[in-house]
């Protein structure tokens, strides 16, 4: 399988989770009487379904980790996810804690030529595996793109935005790596999977 292929298919389920996570929040909102239990009880049916998690059923959860960063902005890991495929899937929330509308630092895409020209992304993150001594940076496809969010522009105060990044996977026996991005404060993370 490609990583264009994977890529494309990263961004297909992103869509979905999205559009999943619209129809359980209208359907959340249809009349009826309202009891306290409702909004817990959808998202119970939808674990139970036998999927994985998607970013917005993590954001009921207390995330892994926290990492600050400029002007107000806040990365809440929700899960790091290592796959059969070799590759490790970070998920979280990219929140503007400020008031005011903080526009998502160039700096965030690191410095590689070959990355900075698909835009603003998460492509400077890294994943620092200290007991074996290695940096596992964001994985690209094969025409260059990182295997992250990309597109980010402007967050309006109190506005969270979904994220992934995607890493080659530290050796099976590594559970804690530390999550690196910047412009952010650094972080250790638990890898399940």
């Amino acid at each position: 399988m490609s990583m264009r292929f994977t890529a494309k298919a990263r961004r297909g389920m992103v869509a979905l989770t999205v559009a999943a996570g619209l129809a359980v929040s209208v359907a959340g909102c249809g009349g009826g009487g309202h009891d306290g239990k409702r909004p817990q009880a959808s998202a119970s049916a939808s674990k139970g379904g036998g999927s994985n998690p998607s970013a917005q059923e993590g954001q009921s959860q207390a995330p892994l980790a926290e990492l600050r960063g400029s002007e107000g902005l806040l990365l809440q890991v929700t899960s790091a996810q290592r796959d059969s495929g070799g590759f490790v899937t970070v998920n979280a929330n990219l929140k503007n804690d400020g008031a005011k509308s903080v526009v998502v630092p160039p700096q965030m895409s690191g410095d590689e030529t070959e990355i900075v020209k698909h835009g603003l992304s998460l492509g400077g993150a890294t994943l620092v595996d200290s007991k074996g001594k290695k940096r596992y940076y964001v994985l690209r496809d094969t025409e260059g793109r990182p295997l992250t969010t990309t597109g980010l522009g402007t967050l309006q105060g109190g506005q969270s935005l979904p994220v992934f990044m995607q890493f080659p996977s530290p050796p099976a026996d590594t559970t804690q790596v530390t999550l690196q991005l910047p412009t952010f404060s650094s972080a250790t993370i638990k890898i399940s999977g």
